[in-house]
């Protein structure tokens, strides 16, 4: 079975009872036995204050509270991200944690003698990154052993206090103190009506591009190290941004910026083995243009059942609509469950979802059921959906900071 086929399931690792190594080859072995085939999770970064892995300090290394393991991986030593990475978090703690930006300027700036003095710290942090491998690389094992394909998932935009824009300034929007004017975002939507002002750092495309990607490319290459499959969250990205003042409460003032489009996907492709290894989330408020993009480099899409049943002509979302190069949801970690979506939907968008529900058949077990049987290449449940949980399993309300990303399991939950 291919990568993208099948059906799968959407847990992160924190939502394992433990977050530990053996906890996650425990899940490998349920899924296999109840007949999934892929297993997608969240970004493995390390998370922000509130607990979002959208908004990380790194875009490469794995968070150690993850997947801990016992031994330390061989890693390269001329790693593109891993020397940055260490001498950031050493620095950062020997500093109360302050972002990079706040520190003194040889540090700030990093110059060459104020940075020696913690190699000896970033050690400690290298070896973490080499400990937390050596899980993974058993974890992976162990997928492959049981034909479960590892989802992954790239955001599309990085925290202004992380070692990549510490390390790599020039590209990114920012001005001569290391400070954005505008910030990264999306315009009022379905989940807000004042749109999300996510605050993440805007990418200098031109730069990128005089570099010829390279940023991009090692991302990508390190992604795929750790996954069959990857998704690019808020692919829109990489054909146009929102791009948000910094001072603004909400992201309603912002204005769209041209992104680099088939330029960073050819790159992307250099280091790609074939199209079936990305995924794109295209959802959101997306024009014909970003869904032509992707279809021009045969990448599969999303369609999430709960946008399906709003009445819009032509919804691409709906059960009979989707096509074939798109993997089918019932929801993802931004919406709600699907019982708690349907507790909180209105008369009509009821009778729209009954008019396709079995007799006597839940409304989860039914959106279960109109995604096995739609025209998706392939289909990805939340675990929460599979458990038929309401909105108190919720993962994440999107322009919210309180209570999200802390949902986990207990293995009595589990069926089977």
């Amino acid at each position: 079975m291919g990568a993208m086929e099948g059906k799968g399931v959407l847990c992160h690792i924190t939502s394992l009872p433990n977050s530990t190594l053996d906890d996650a080859l425990r899940f490998l072995r349920w899924l296999r036995d109840q007949g999934y085939s892929a297993w997608q999770m969240l970004p493995l970064t390390p998370p922000d204050e509130h607990g979002s892995p959208y908004a990380s300090p790194t875009a490469f290394a794995t968070w150690p509270a993850l997947m801990r393991g016992t031994e330390a991986e061989s890693m390269p030593d001329d790693d593109y991200w891993l020397e940055d990475w260490g001498l950031y978090a050493a620095i950062k703690e020997a500093h109360g944690h302050r972002p990079w930006f706040e520190w003194p300027r040889p540090l700030r700036d990093r110059h060459p003698e104020a940075l020696e003095a913690y190699r000896d710290q970033a050690k400690h942090h290298v070896l973490e990154q080499r400990t937390v491998q050596h899980a993974w690389n058993q974890l992976a094992h162990e997928a492959r052993k049981s034909d479960i394909s590892l989802i992954g998932d790239v955001p599309m935009f990085v925290s202004h206090d992380s070692a990549d824009v510490w390390a790599h300034r020039n590209l990114f929007q920012l001005n001569s103190d290391g400070m954005p004017a505008l910030v990264a975002g999306v315009p009022p939507d379905y989940f807000s009506e004042g749109g999300q002002k996510w605050g993440t750092v805007l990418y200098d495309w031109d730069a990128h591009r005089d570099e010829d990607w390279r940023w991009w490319k090692e991302r990508m290459k390190r992604m795929l190290r750790l996954f069959d499959v990857v998704r690019i969250d808020h692919f829109r990205g990489i054909h146009s941004n929102w791009a948000v003042p910094v001072e603004d409460d909400d992201a309603r003032n912002g204005c769209w910026q041209d992104g680099p489009a088939d330029d960073l996907l050819n790159a992307i492709h250099d280091v790609v083995v074939d199209a079936d290894q990305i995924l794109a989330e295209d959802l959101g408020v997306v024009p014909n243009e970003v869904v032509e993009l992707r279809r021009r480099f045969k990448l599969p899409g999303m369609a999430v059942l709960h946008f399906g049943f709003g009445g819009e002509a032509n919804n691409p979302h709906h059960p009979h609509a989707i096509q074939s190069d798109q993997v089918v949801y019932t929801g993802t970690h931004d919406n709600n469950t699907t019982k708690g979506w349907w507790e909180m939907l209105d008369r009509e968008t009821k009778g729209r979802v009954c008019a396709l529900l079995g007799d006597d058949e839940s409304p989860h077990k039914g959106l279960i059921r109109m995604a096995m049987e739609s025209a998706g290449r392939m289909v990805v449940l939340p675990l929460q959906d599979v458990l038929g949980l309401d909105s108190t399993a919720r993962m994440n309300t999107p322009g919210t900071h309180d209570g999200n990303w802390r949902w986990s399991f207990a293995w009595s939950d589990l069926p089977g």
